[in-house]
């Protein structure tokens, strides 16, 4: 098991956010989330040491050899610039934006990630990951993202016109899964939820603290035993919540005047 370890500066925290899905449902009002966004990187600039983007930045993205998406300029500028700052930048690739490569990478310096990954921050034992395919079931989704990450179905893809192929997959992407949805809201149960069926099955062979996802668009934290928590950061359409930690984990919500009710009654701080 390959794991990252990060060894935490005095006063200085670690921050996760997941879903944004900028671009979704228009440009207008995503640009309104936008700048929600970078007002909270403004303010967690002075004291994070790293950042986690847990996936689903962009509602679609897709890389070609000399273009990229229009739009996101302000986004992506400022995460140059908190990495610039001396911040740790890392991006795990989700469900709308897999065909991510490497300009994250190369432009601003962020490490992106593909897969799950384990971390050790603070003495605590992390598993990261965007979670969509995890867990049981959920089998039409899997067999969709392996047509979308076939080589031969990308090359294809690719020799679309850029007009075209955004045109198709912003509505393919909006359609297939709208992002304030019902099914996005209700919780399903202990037993029926596959990103908590996955982490209790990991709990058998491995020791982990915090499981921390993204994709369910749900904000919370549940204990799955003494010692470990199951966390879903939540979105910034509806919550608008976030995950920071330093010496325990704490999930909390920004500039969201109408507080959302959560499940398993979590409390989310201002």
């Amino acid at each position: 098991m390959l794991k990252t370890t990060i060894s935490l500066k005095s006063g200085k925290k670690v921050y996760f956010a997941s879903d944004q899905h900028f671009g979704a449902p228009n440009p207008k009002e995503s640009k309104l989330r936008e700048e929600k966004f970078i007002r909270w990187m403004n303010q967690i600039k002075e004291d994070a040491q790293v950042l986690f983007l847990m996936g689903d930045l962009f509602d679609f993205w897709h890389e070609w050899n000399h273009v990229i998406p229009k739009g996101y300029v302000r986004v992506l500028g400022k995460i140059a610039e908190l990495k610039d700052h001396g911040i740790q930048v890392y991006f795990f690739v989700g469900n709308h934006d897999l065909w991510m490569k490497d300009y994250l990478e190369e432009e601003i310096g962020c490490t992106v990630f593909y897969k799950k990954q384990y971390f050790e921050m603070g003495g605590k034992q992390f598993l990261l990951a965007h979670g969509d395919g995890l867990g049981p079931g959920d089998k039409g989704y899997k067999r969709m993202k392996k047509v979308f990450t076939n080589p031969i179905a990308q090359w294809f893809f690719r020799w679309l016109h850029p007009d075209i192929a955004m045109k198709i997959a912003l509505h393919m992407s909006q359609k297939n899964k709208m992002i304030s949805g019902d099914e996005d809201k209700a919780f399903l149960g202990e037993d029926k939820e596959f990103l908590i069926i996955y982490s209790k099955k990991k709990l058998e062979t491995e020791k982990i603290d915090y499981f921390i996802y993204g994709h369910r668009h749900l904000p919370m934290i549940l204990n799955l035993n003494d010692n470990s928590k199951y966390v879903n950061l939540g979105d910034w359409i509806s919550y608008f919540t976030y995950g920071v930690f330093e010496h325990d984990f704490e999930l909390k919500t920004f500039e969201n005047s109408e507080q959302k009710k959560l499940p398993l009654k979590e409390v989310i701080s201002e």
